[in-house]
């Protein structure tokens, strides 16, 4: 059970959002998911969970750009996870203003909200993108910050932001930075949904982008439960920390786990449009979750490659399900 009466959870609507809704209103938390205003009265995510669950929760329907709507969704809230962002890296090259819009300005609505309304705790959600490719590993929470696209640049300003208001102003901030999360209802942009669904579809020769470049997979339960230590706990205030698997493996090694269990012989074939500019490529990724362990007891479920492997069957298991699968356009990049 939370030590807060009410949490307000931004971004409820998409990958993880929904995910970490999910899982505090089943633990019999109070929650309120401020989900993306559109004309279709669709919630994203949240339509596919079980009625009961979104019955529980109370929807506030806006946008995290408009500083009103914000403080108004904020009110009666103890707590504030928040998820809301634009976090496709193609799109920020397509787009960055309105990455600047909603990730940096967003975030000064959200702790100008928290500031003006007392609120208890801010997790304002990072990303590995803010390393760059790894200067040293395991990359650790001092590793430089290095914003090799407009996405990564736009988190680092936004994490800068939400810290400065608690130097500044005393606001109970905590900065969660997790390392590339996967699982159930990812969108294709994403590598690992891309391997699956393109799989899944019948293809055997896949269309993907770099995969020499090395990740840190984190299931979402992992991530999930990262959000959850880090929001309740005191000592996380103040500091920025590493939720990851501890554990570094290619796409090119991660396309072959998972044709492994697809039980799929595969070939890769390097589609330009899907490549990164060479100077924006983060070519190594691998956390060090010391921090995290040591300071919030967090230790990941699905940590090593035995834990990949478990994550990945179950993802697999989700996508491969022809309800979920045709929500997906695995003939089309997905930018």
């Amino acid at each position: 059970m939370s030590k807060f009466q009410k949490v307000l959870v931004t971004g409820a609507d998409g990958f993880i959002g929904s995910h970490l809704a999910e899982t505090l209103i089943r633990r019999g938390n109070s929650v309120k998911a401020f989900v993306q205003y559109n004309s279709f009265n669709s919630c994203g995510w949240l339509d596919t969970l079980d009625a009961d669950v979104v019955r529980a929760m109370e929807i506030f329907s806006g946008d995290v750009r408009d500083p009103h709507g914000v403080k108004t969704a904020m009110q009666g809230c103890d707590a504030v996870y928040h998820l809301a962002a634009l976090i496709a890296i193609p799109y920020s090259y397509h787009s960055p203003d309105t990455y600047i819009d909603t990730n940096i300005k967003g975030t000064l609505n959200i702790m100008q909200a928290a500031r003006e309304l007392g609120v208890a705790k801010v997790v304002q959600t990072s990303t590995s993108e803010v390393y760059g490719t790894a200067q040293f590993v395991p990359i650790t929470e001092e590793h430089p910050l290095h914003g090799q696209s407009p996405y990564a640049a736009s988190k680092i300003g936004a994490d800068q932001l939400a810290m400065s208001f608690h130097y500044s102003f005393g606001t109970p901030v905590a900065v969660i930075r997790p390392f590339n999360t996967y699982g159930p209802r990812q969108s294709a942009r994403a590598v690992i949904p891309t391997i699956i669904t393109q799989i899944a579809n019948g293809r055997r020769n896949l269309h993907l982008g770099a995969v020499s470049p090395t990740r840190d997979f984190n299931y979402v339960e992992d991530t999930v439960d990262g959000f959850i230590a880090v929001g309740e706990q005191d000592a996380s205030i103040g500091e920025v920390i590493n939720i990851g698997s501890n554990f570094e493996i290619s796409i090119e090694a991660t396309v072959q786990l998972i044709a492994d269990i697809m039980q799929a012989d595969v070939t890769i074939t390097t589609d330009e449009k899907r490549l990164r500019p060479t100077g924006s490529e983060v070519e190594r990724l691998w956390a060090e979750n010391r921090k995290a362990r040591e300071l919030l007891g967090w230790v990941p479920r699905y940590g090593g490659r035995d834990g990949f492997r478990r994550g990945l069957e179950k993802t697999v298991a989700w996508f491969t399900d022809e309800r979920n699968l045709r929500k997906y356009k695995a003939d089309q990049y997905n930018i």
